[in-house]
């Protein structure tokens, strides 16, 4: 029987089992059966010589080679998609797909908008678009980029930062009528607060005042949240006051559903930065959605240049 050849389709297999430690996982995302992949993977092994992958009943784990070829697959794949791209690129197309991650509300009510005017300048080019507040591991996840709010811990990724974002305290009306303006930050700890479940210390209020002190005060309330589009809707209908960025709530502050408080108080600005996978930094589409992101982000509500 002849020995197999290694194959562009089975490195990339092996490629991502290696990131994702899941042989279904892999099957899911490629769109192929998990028989397939692990065909791929014994033929590339075959064709090799040496075991690549260490299978467990939970987890598929690179072996010593498989670490060291697993390096040469991503220089090698990286490679043969830049010379694609070149190639599109001499006819003035570029195309393929961008894989890109960002926060959730950030992402439905204002980035999503920016994907639609990238894909009408460059009608070729696909996106993916997952919306979570989760960190995830872009390479495990095959992300190419990743619009991240807050700061930030993984340094193996290259970084471009994009701005701060502003935040303010807000309330609507009916509540402000029913239980009174604060004046000072003290009096928020008589009121309702609506806070974030998956932002450490929402239980303490931080602001900064006029003349740059700083305030912490007790921030409580009945109502936790894990997503900025409910504390957005449980501001509207009245559940209390919240600390948030100015583009989550700039259309309803504009029509009047919701009112800025404590103007001359203001929690901490947010950075917002870009991440890119530095193997995909490379790519063309990849370099004009990060170029295009870069120059439009500014535009958004709240938004503020970086500081130098």
């Amino acid at each position: 029987m002849d020995k197999p050849d290694v194959t562009l389709e089975r490195m990339r297999s092996f490629v991502r089992v290696a990131e994702r430690g899941s042989l279904s996982a892999v099957a899911r995302e490629l769109g192929i059966g998990q028989s397939t992949v692990t065909r791929h993977l014994r033929e590339l092994e075959e064709a090799i010589g040496v075991p690549l992958l260490s299978r467990t009943t939970r987890r598929v784990t690179m072996t010593d080679e498989g670490s060291r070829y697993y390096a040469d697959c991503v220089q090698i794949l990286r490679l043969v998609e830049q010379a694609g791209d070149e190639a599109r690129g001499a006819r003035g197309a570029p195309a393929g797909t961008i894989r890109i991650s960002c926060t959730a509300a950030f992402g439905v009510l204002h980035v999503s908008r920016l994907i639609f005017a990238f894909q009408d300048l460059y009608p070729e080019i696909g996106v993916d678009l997952s919306l979570t507040d989760e960190r995830v591991d872009l390479v495990r996840e095959g992300v190419d980029i990743a619009l991240r709010l807050g700061p930030l811990t993984d340094s193996s990724m290259k970084l471009r930062a994009l701005g701060r974002s502003r935040r303010l305290l807000v309330a609507a009306p009916a509540y402000l009528a029913a239980r009174g303006r604060p004046s000072v930050p003290q009096d928020l700890s008589g009121h309702e607060g609506v806070r974030m479940s998956n932002v450490a210390g929402s239980d303490t209020l931080v602001l900064q005042g006029p003349d740059g002190e700083r305030h912490a005060v007790p921030f409580g309330g009945r109502l936790r949240v894990d997503h900025g589009l409910a504390a957005r809707e449980a501001l509207v209908v009245g559940r209390g006051i919240a600390p948030t960025h100015r583009w989550l709530v700039d259309d309803l502050l504009s029509d009047g559903r919701l009112e800025a408080i404590l103007l001359e108080y203001e929690p901490p600005s947010v950075p917002l930065s870009l991440l890119i996978v530095p193997e995909r930094a490379g790519i063309a589409r990849v370099r004009l959605l990060v170029d295009f992101l870069a120059e439009r982000i500014g535009a958004i509500p709240g938004i503020e240049p970086p500081r130098p």
